[in-house]
C-alpha cells in the first residue's frame, strides 16, 4: 500500500513539475497578448504592423447605393537614435468599389489616392505620448477615385495609456500644392479620437471615429461626424499575433449624398521586433 501511495505521490509531483513550465508559458502568452493589444492601439508605437481595413458604406445618394473600400495601412517605425523614433504610416485604398444605380451609370472600381503620414516621436516610454510630422496625399487613384491634386500639411498625435485604457487623438490638415489645374482645390481636416478599454485575454472595446471637414465645401456639406464603436481581440494564429475587430459607425452629420452608415472589418498582422 505504501508503495502504491509513494508511486502516486511521485507521479503527481512529476505531473506538477511538467505542468509548471506550461503554466509559465501560458501566463507569459497572456501577458504578451495584453501588451501587444495596447501597443497595436498606439499609432506611434515601435511595433511593425500591417492592417487590412475593409469599409462597407451604405445608403449613398438618392438610390441608397453602397461602396466598399479596402485600405491597407502599414506602419513601420525607424529608430533614429536613443531619443527619437520616426514612424512611417500609409493609407493605401487598394481596392475601391462604388455602386452606381442611376440609369446608364457605370460602377466604379480601382485604386484610390495614397496618403503618407510621418511622425517624429520620443523613443523612451512616457505617460504622455506624442508625435508630429508631415502628411502627404498623392493623386495615385484611378479616374473618379482621385483628387488629381498633390496635397500636404502638418499632422499631430497625442495619447495616454493609463491602466486598461488607451485615450488620444490624431489630427491633420492638408492643402493642395499642385496637380491638374482644373481639379478642385483641397483643404481638408481629419480628426480621429480613440478611446479603448482593454479586457482579459486580449479582448477590447473601442470607439475611433474620424471626424472630417472639407473647408472648400458649402455650408452644411463641410462636416462629416460619425458615432459608433467596435470590439476586437488580439490573439495568435500559430506564432503570428493578429488583431481582429468589427466596427459600426453612423454619420450624425454628413454632406448631402454621402453615406449614412459604415460597417468596418479590420485584420492586423503584428510583427514585434
Amino acid at each position: 500500500m505504501k508503495t502504491k501511495k509513494t508511486k502516486l505521490i511521485a507521479l503527481l509531483l512529476f505531473m506538477l513539475w511538467c505542468i509548471s513550465p506550461l503554466q509559465s508559458v501560458c501566463a507569459q502568452a497572456k501577458k504578451d497578448v495584453g501588451a501587444l493589444a495596447k501597443a497595436s492601439q498606439n499609432p506611434v508605437s515601435s511595433l511593425v504592423s500591417i492592417p487590412f481595413e475593409n469599409n462597407v458604406n451604405f445608403d449613398i445618394g438618392p438610390n441608397d447605393d453602397i461602396s466598399n473600400v479596402l485600405n491597407i495601412k502599414p506602419v513601420y517605425p525607424v529608430n533614429i537614435n536613443e531619443n527619437w523614433n520616426w514612424i512611417h504610416r500609409a493609407i493605401i485604398p487598394a481596392l475601391s468599389y462604388h455602386e452606381n444605380s442611376l440609369p446608364g451609370g457605370d460602377d466604379i472600381y480601382g485604386v484610390g489616392d495614397i496618403t503618407y503620414q510621418g511622425f517624429l516621436t520620443p523613443a523612451k516610454p512616457a505617460k504622455f505620448i506624442w508625435g508630429v510630422g508631415p502628411v502627404l496625399a498623392m493623386p495615385t487613384g484611378a479616374n473618379d477615385l482621385t483628387s488629381n491634386k498633390w496635397s500636404g500639411g502638418p499632422g499631430f498625435v497625442a495619447l495616454a495609456m493609463p491602466g486598461h485604457w488607451v485615450i488620444g487623438g490624431l489630427l491633420f490638415n492638408i492643402w493642395s500644392m499642385g496637380g491638374l489645374g482644373e481639379a478642385p482645390d483641397v483643404n481638408m481636416m481629419n480628426f480621429q479620437y480613440f478611446i479603448t478599454y482593454n479586457m482579459k485575454d486580449g479582448w477590447y472595446v473601442k470607439t475611433a471615429p474620424t471626424i472630417s471637414a472639407n473647408w472648400e465645401a458649402d455650408g452644411g456639406d463641410v462636416w462629416t461626424v460619425p458615432l459608433g464603436g467596435s470590439f476586437g481581440r488580439v490573439f495568435h494564429i500559430g506564432k503570428q499575433p493578429v488583431n481582429a475587430s468589427i466596427a459600426g459607425y453612423y454619420n450624425v452629420h454628413k454632406p448631402e449624398g454621402a453615406s449614412n452608415k459604415t460597417l468596418q472589418f479590420n485584420v492586423t498582422f503584428l510583427l514585434p521586433k
